[in-house]
């Protein structure tokens, strides 16, 4: 018998999928990165292949086996962490799904949203902890249940299932054997009491849903099931599963009341641990369950911003302003300020606090002295002024200071952004020694399930710090934050 001395963790993302090889002492052992197509159909419509993302994470988790040097006897568990509320179905008999994923980024069922905001926001919000929005999977499984040809006479005859990310790769991985999704994913649902830990019959009766198709929900951390002995050569037991935000929280080890992080990914995703009971938020953010890994919920307000990272993309891809994305922070430091350009990124609308899918991107004032440098520190610079609106709004609603803001996510690595984010935000900005956060939670929850590691005080242990950011103390944020937010309003309600 080998001795079981790694856990295998999938990181499904929005652009790649990632599995990292993580040892006892957290190490990343081995990791593997696979990028896939992103489908645009029509303006505001964002899309993926099922099948992508099924093949670029199966054949990076064998790339960290082979390139490790060790077999599946080797594995002790498998954690899974996704991207959320991204909606698929499939058809339980061929494993086929009905059509392209849609991505949380998919703006297309915006006016039946709408709607649901005049109707029944205080309903929808007081039993899932979410405000109405095309964000999140209700309205986009309705949508594919009443476009798609074909999808009615299925789901009648119960042929259909459905599940975000994490319930396609348990089902592929176990061979259709294991339907299922955890709590954080089903909170994401819009559909899903997360007072009552259970789907919720009034909230499928609203978007017509049937009950048939919706995934059984587990704890974050437990045995969902053992893979199909061909897919690595030996079953290996699926014990952990998270929402990516829930998993680089637990991974960041917020255990307590009032801890937060902030993970600067294609988006942006601001999470405060508020204990044992949700706080419903006034300010517009969204109060969701953080995990259950030991039979008791933990809750959590979160602010959503859609453009985070990938404003950074686009003034690569877009404006080809720079080469990779490195090469932001060399750009934005060839200037010692903005210049008074702000650039609102509301390329997908703006999520919280303000929730305006009609928003639109923003580029103000542009003089004849600007250049690329204030671009480039301008788009920065957006992504912190977002965060910290989120965070007042959050600190509003919780009543709690936090101590500290914990930083991961691939942007978390440019000094200049989270020097300007402890600036702006008036807090230290804790950056870990391992960025790979997402994947650590997901890692942890698999971990505990089996026993790799024996309780969550170990591995608090493990954590280190690479970075902290204090505030300036002779930085005046005043002038800047309230030209950030006359720029927010005037790309607000742009798209008719």
């Amino acid at each position: 018998m080998k001795n079981k001395n790694y856990i295998l963790s999938l990181d499904q993302g929005t652009t790649s999928s990632r599995s990292l090889l993580i040892d006892e002492s957290g190490n990343i052992c081995a990791s593997s990165q696979k990028e896939f197509r992103q489908i645009f159909p029509q303006p505001g419509w964002v899309e993926h292949d099922p099948a992508e993302i099924w093949s670029t994470q199966l054949n990076t988790a064998r790339d960290v086996l082979r390139s490790a040097g060790i077999d599946a006897g080797e594995v002790a568990g498998i954690g899974i962490t996704n991207q959320r509320e991204t909606t698929i179905i499939w058809d339980r008999e061929t494993g086929k799904p009905l059509c392209n994923a849609i991505v949380w980024q998919d703006r297309r069922t915006a006016d039946y949203s709408d709607e649901l905001k005049r109707t029944r926001e205080g309903e929808i919000q007081g039993k899932t902890g979410l405000i109405p929005d095309a964000y999140f999977s209700a309205t986009k499984i309705k949508w594919i249940l009443e476009n798609i040809p074909g999808a009615k006479e299925k789901v009648r005859a119960g042929q259909l299932a459905f599940g975000t990310v994490d319930s396609w790769l348990i089902w592929n991985l176990t061979g259709g054997n294991a339907h299922a999704t955890d709590v954080t994913n089903a909170s994401r649902t819009m559909l899903y009491n997360i007072h009552e830990l259970a789907w919720d019959d009034e909230l499928l009766d609203i978007f017509n849903i049937p009950r048939s198709i919706l995934p059984e929900v587990r704890s974050c951390s437990e045995v969902y099931g053992e893979t199909a002995p061909e897919i690595f050569g030996a079953p290996i037991p699926i014990c952990g599963v998270a929402g990516d935000q829930q998993a680089a929280l637990f991974g960041q080890m917020c255990t307590k009341r009032g801890m937060l992080k902030n993970t600067y990914g294609t988006g942006c995703f601001l999470m405060m641990n508020t204990g044992d009971k949700p706080v419903l938020s006034k300010n517009r953010l969204l109060s969701t369950i953080a995990w259950v890994y030991d039979g008791s919920p933990v809750y959590a307000l979160e602010g959503s911003i859609f453009i985070g990272g990938a404003v950074v993309q686009w003034l690569r891809d877009g404006l080809k302003l720079i080469r990779s994305s490195s090469d932001v922070e060399v750009l934005a430091a060839e200037v010692v300020d903005n210049g008074g350009v702000y650039l609102v990124p509301a390329f997908a609308g703006l999520g919280a606090p303000h929730w305006d899918p009609r928003a639109r991107g923003a580029i103000i004032g542009i003089t004849r002295g600007t250049n690329s440098g204030h671009i480039a520190r301008a788009a920065l610079e957006s992504i912190a002024f977002q965060v910290k609106d989120v965070l007042d709004a959050m600190i509003a609603d919780a009543g709690i200071e936090p101590p500290e803001l914990r930083v991961d996510g691939g942007a978390s690595a440019n000094n200049l952004l989270m020097q300007f984010q402890a600036d702006i935000a008036g807090i230290n900005v804790i950056r870990p020694r391992v960025f790979e956060t997402t994947a650590m939670g997901a890692a942890f929850f698999a971990g505990l399930a089996v026993g790799f590691w024996k309780n969550v005080q170990e591995i608090e242990e493990l954590f280190e710090i690479d970075g902290v950011f204090k505030p300036a103390k002779d930085f005046n944020n005043t002038k800047l934050l309230s030209e950030w937010r006359r720029a927010v309003e005037r790309a607000r309600d742009w798209a008719i």
